[in-house]
């Protein structure tokens, strides 16, 4: 179920392993995505797809300040290529792999699972049946049991495609994270923090986003555009002509969904976005072949595996105990960094960006070993100013 980049990742996978499937969604999968998608270069060159980038700077910067909390226009020098999808052409390719596909446009109201099948009833009165179901709607799903840990933090955005007065970046750059602050009130300081996202299209054409990390309840979208106005006209920059604006708005630290349930996830819905990055997009591709794998195996089993136990298989593929443990790290990190204020946030991601190249893009890309991830987290831990120390270890409040 669903029509964005997870569930079409997912349905072109099983197309390949010539199963029989059908995608229900409340829209024709042609349907332009309405957010733009980033991504780590080297992410795509390992699957060897690295020609779905629109866009590639080899030029990518954050600002962060000295380390010390102290704002200023020192920039730290990433090293590394940062991509974004050209959304038309990777929607292409993955509906090009869904060749053959029934796809039903209908909006579901009902599942359950009878006999061991898993029944869909639908909005218009159409009932579905399947051996397996995996919804991959998104985070949103009403479908998709999880516990209840609590307040959800989630990353909040605003952003704008288009041209203005002067370049709010430099030419052919590529800027991670602007946390400079000096557009900010001494009372504005004490609100949650947000950073500029920001890139140089060419030809006059720049996107600029201001973000929240992650809050709860989140930073709204006409303070982030507040805010991203103010940063703006700090530099002397009005916006000329907006091309496109952004609306972005997804949880960060969603519980991992009952394992035990006999409906399956994929994508936000199976709360795969990276807790302390907020990237999806890498694990989809990754993972989708392997899940696709083991489910095409279970299907041929005989006698016949029924819905709860083939949503079993797919949920020990999809949430091994090694991806377990990472995420809870992951979400551990996501928690302290709530409790940072501007200065010590600022003075966190500079320390960060100083480990070791393969340490802090795997560890963004969540592509390190659990072994080697608890050793990249304890070597920042160990070369953090004594301050960062203190917040990562609990005991330094906002």
């Amino acid at each position: 179920m669903g029509a964005g980049p997870a569930a079409l990742c997912i349905a072109a996978e099983l197309v390949q392993q010539d199963l029989n499937i059908s995608v229900l969604a409340s829209h024709p999968p042609t349907k332009p995505w309405p957010n733009t998608y980033g991504i780590w270069a080297e992410e795509l060159e390992s699957l060897g797809i690295e020609s779905l980038l629109g866009h590639r700077w080899q030029d990518t910067v954050s600002y962060f300040g000295d380390g010390n909390g102290v704002p200023g226009n020192q920039s730290t020098k990433h090293n590394f290529d940062y991509g974004l999808f050209d959304q038309s052409l990777f929607q292409k390719a993955l509906l090009e792999k869904c060749s053959g596909l029934s796809w039903l446009i209908e909006t579901a109201e009902e599942i359950s699972f009878l006999n061991g099948i898993t029944e869909v009833i639908c909005s218009s009165g159409n009932t579905y049946l399947a051996r397996l179901v995996i919804d991959a709607s998104g985070h949103r799903s009403p479908f998709v049991k999880r516990p209840d840990h609590g307040p959800i933090a989630q990353q909040s955005a605003y952003g704008v495609v288009g041209k203005f007065t002067s370049p709010p970046v430099e030419k052919d750059q590529f800027v991670l994270m602007d946390f400079r602050p000096n557009h900010l009130s001494v009372d504005e300081l004490k609100d949650p923090p947000t950073f500029l996202y920001a890139m140089d299209f060419s030809n006059q054409i720049f996107f600029v986003e201001e973000t929240s990390l992650a809050y709860s309840p989140p930073v709204s979208w006409s303070k982030l555009k507040e805010r991203l106005i103010l940063r703006l006209a700090k530099k002397g920059i009005e916006i000329e002509e907006i091309i496109h604006e952004e609306y972005c708005l997804f949880p960060m630290n969603l519980p991992l969904p009952d394992r035990t349930q006999s409906l399956l996830a994929f994508g936000g819905s199976a709360s795969m976005v990276h807790p302390a990055s907020g990237y999806m997009v890498g694990a989809l591709l990754r993972r989708a072949p392997k899940l696709a794998k083991r489910l095409a195996k279970s299907i041929a089993v005989n006698p016949p595996l029924d819905s709860a136990r083939l949503a079993k298989e797919g949920w020990a593929e999809l949430w091994p105990m090694e991806l377990i443990q990472r995420h809870r790290l992951y979400q551990f990190g996501l928690k302290r960094l709530m409790s940072f204020d501007e200065t010590l946030l600022r003075s966190f991601f500079k320390t960060f960006f100083k480990l070791p190249i393969e340490d802090w893009s795997g560890f963004l890309a969540n592509t390190l070993p659990l072994p080697k991830l608890i050793v990249v987290m304890l070597r920042l831990f160990t070369i953090s100013p004594t301050k960062v120390k203190l917040g990562m270890a609990g005991i330094l409040k906002k």
